[in-house]
């Protein structure tokens, strides 16, 4: 079994000054992901106006699957227009590791 997660860390539109305002950008963000079957969540910066941390998490039986699967989510994030994505963290854990 591997699992992968990813953080992908996200400059919001300018108009999102308030946290009404940001949650109307991440919310369908979070949506739209998982349609790739992986767990997903804002995991930073939530009372951060103007950035956001979303993290992606997957599970599967092979590492090239899970990788696949964060490639995916990583295209999909950089191709919203709405958003500017600054940075991603990956790893990926496999049955060697402890």
């Amino acid at each position: 079994m591997f699992t992968g997660c990813a953080e992908f860390d996200l400059l919001l539109p300018p108009d999102s000054r308030s946290l009404k305002a940001k949650r109307s950008y991440v919310r369908p963000i979070v949506a739209s992901l998982r349609k790739y079957e992986v767990a997903v969540a804002e995991v930073s910066d939530q009372d951060v106006h103007g950035r956001t941390t979303i993290g992606v998490a997957a599970v599967a039986g092979e590492n090239r699957h899970v990788q696949e699967l964060l490639d995916a989510c990583e295209h999909h994030i950089a191709g919203r227009p709405e958003v500017e994505l600054l940075s991603v963290r990956r790893r990926v854990f496999g049955p060697e590791d402890d």
